[in-house]
């Protein structure tokens, strides 16, 4: 530790004086825990990339990280690309920063910008914030070797991340991942111009992609507009929110390329704040609480829905006034099984060929609703399901498009939308577009949001779902409570059942074990390094436990799957909660684990 301290110290006092000057602060306050949590053990760069506070210490996100990370990058895509030089890498970066170190996007996107012209390899860096998905979009559309987006989506705000997209545009999979860390770890002393940002951004080999890939992605996204008229004269009134993030300017005009009204913006909300003083979380899957000031302006302005992006605009949520005068704030599930029916619905009506179906694709993830599975049994295209996480979605949905096939939609219950293949990942500004225009034609039919999820519904069958979270800090009991459900009643055996509800099926995907394979094996990929199991009931239900791979949370997705015809939706509310219930109590023990509830 004391060398770790002392080679960071040594760069920090060379380059950084605000991030020497935190560590020099806990030497005097004698913060042995807390010197001991920045340099004791490194970031570990996963598929995700890095996300950790920024702050000083190898564990944080900070100037010196930074470079080391973007170093070793640098020379696995070296290794793994002969025409590095000629093609390039994409870097974005959203608004956050953090004064008390001196860190924040624009920084660490220069840093990194700086490492890979030191090898005379292009770079695009993008002059301003953008979103996340206009990397992937750059990745693609440039034919470029990688994408690095500098954010942390909707973290706390003093943390950072350091997102990667592989050359397909896809963010990257094992094994890039450990060939990514292990390069990290070869080049951790800095090159010696990898802290030259001047020279850097003077460099003929520095390109600003802003204003084409601006041009590009809204011309492309503006073949999912399919009723551009009913959107002229639509009446509908919708607010928009940013939460304080990149969002704002990128929706008005995705709004205004498809001739949609520009909705209203919240205004304290409106520009980017990397304090986000509004809000407690950045992050509008919390519901209601992010927002209380988004439904003040409908209210004052009649408006009748509300759509919000979180701060790097890759997701989006959506609310609905209802007759009572209460909001709904639609799960990512509902708007998943919305826009999946519109999508699908204006696919169809421009199709005509019959057997053209054959060829297209949806996808979710293995913790998102069934509901797309139960379109595509009764309107006849393909359904797969995938791991967690849009880096399998937007990967797979490559490897389909790639045999001619078509991927219309991808979604993930964390409000993650892929309502185009041009952005092979989440994307929260063509989502919210394509939401708008679905409202207007909604509103054609003198029919609303919550109307229209009930038809789908009764088309294809109720899927109400239930997710939400445990906090836990501590491994040991986190690992205790799944090895508990992996020996139940004796070594390797999982519960048969859970109070009055009776397991049909379980799939273990840390173990790889499934009960419904002939040989007992997983198909989806497996990973030691996290908790997931999934339990299949005798009454329709499916529920998941899993770990958050960035977050101290325990989380659980549950859902119940009705027949087509199976209305009594009364009934089936109760006995998802019953389900749920019973899953806390028997599976969870959050008394005897300690665990804390998910915040209201």
């Amino acid at each position: 530790i004391q060398t770790r301290y002392g080679v960071c110290l040594f760069y920090c006092f060379l380059q950084n004086p605000k991030t020497a000057s935190l560590v020099q602060d806990l030497v005097k306050k004698g913060a042995v825990d807390e010197l001991k949590k920045c340099f004791s053990s490194r970031m570990e760069f996963g598929t995700a990339g890095l996300r950790a506070a920024m702050g000083p210490g190898i564990s944080c996100m900070n100037e010196l990280t930074i470079i080391q990370t973007t170093q070793g990058f640098c020379r696995y895509l070296e290794q793994s690309f002969e025409n590095l030089k000629e093609r390039g890498v994409v870097i974005g970066y959203d608004a956050r920063a953090h004064p008390p170190s001196g860190g924040d996007s624009k920084r660490f996107a220069s840093l990194a910008a700086a490492v890979f012209i030191s090898r005379e390899i292009p770079v695009y860096l993008f002059s301003d914030i953008t979103p996340t998905p206009f990397v992937p979009f750059t990745v693609s559309h440039m034919s470029l070797c990688a994408g690095i987006m500098v954010t942390a989506s909707h973290n706390p705000k003093q943390d950072n991340g350091y997102k990667v997209y592989w050359e397909n545009g896809a963010q990257i999979v094992s094994p890039h991942d450990k060939g990514i860390a292990k390069a990290i770890d070869e080049n951790l002393a800095p090159w010696p111009e990898s802290w030259n940002t001047e020279e850097a951004l003077r460099s003929s080999l520095l390109k600003d992609p802003f204003q084409e890939i601006h041009t590009e992605y809204f011309k492309t996204i503006q073949k999912h507009c399919h009723h551009r008229e009913i959107n002229k004269s639509s009446g509908v009134k919708i607010v928009h929110t940013s939460v304080h993030g990149v969002g704002h300017s990128f929706v008005q005009a995705a709004f205004k390329a498809f001739d949609l009204h520009p909705p209203y913006a919240v205004e304290e909300q409106k520009d980017p704040d990397p304090e986000f003083p509004t809000v407690k979380y950045p992050n509008p899957e919390e519901g209601e609480g992010v927002l209380t000031l988004s439904f003040a302006l409908a209210d004052k302005e009649e408006a009748s829905v509300v759509l919000a992006n979180d701060p790097d605009a890759d997701r989006l949520a959506v609310a609905e006034k209802q007759e009572s005068g209460q909001w709904q704030v639609f799960t990512g599930n509902e708007l998943g099984a919305l826009l999946g029916w519109w999508i699908f619905s204006c696919w169809k009506k421009q199709t005509t060929d019959a057997e053209a179906v054959k060829k297209v694709h949806m996808l979710s993830s293995t913790v998102s609703s069934k509901i797309l599975r139960a379109i595509a049994v009764k309107e006849g295209f393909h359904f797969e399901e995938t791991l967690t996480g849009f880096k399998w979605m937007g990967n797979r949905a490559k490897e389909i498009l790639d045999r001619g096939n078509t991927v219309l939609f991808a979604f993930e219950e964390a409000i993650g939308y892929m309502c185009s293949s041009s952005v092979l990942d989440k994307d929260g500004v063509s989502a919210a577009a394509i939401a708008g225009e679905m409202i207007s034609y909604l509103a054609t039919k003198n029919t609303s949001l919550s109307q229209q999820l009930t038809t789908i519904y009764i088309e294809y069958g109720y899927h109400l779902s239930k997710n939400s979270y445990f906090i836990c800090h501590d491994q040991n009991v986190i690992r205790s409570l799944f090895e508990r459900l992996r020996n139940f009643s004796g070594q390797e055996s999982y519960p048969t059942e859970c109070g009055r509800f009776s397991i049909a099926a379980v799939r273990d995907l840390t173990t790889g074990y499934d009960s419904n394979q002939p040989n007992h094996k997983a198909i989806l990929p497996t990973s030691r390094s996290s908790q997931m199991i999934t339990f299949t009931f005798s009454n329709g239900g499916v529920a998941t436990m899993r770990t958050s791979g960035t977050e101290p949370k325990i989380k659980y997705y549950t859902e119940l799957c009705a027949a087509p015809g199976n209305s009594d939706v009364t009934h089936l509310k109760k006995e998802l909660d019953d389900l749920v219930n019973a899953i806390v109590e028997n599976f969870f023990e959050p008394v005897k684990n300690k665990l804390q509830p998910k915040p209201e």
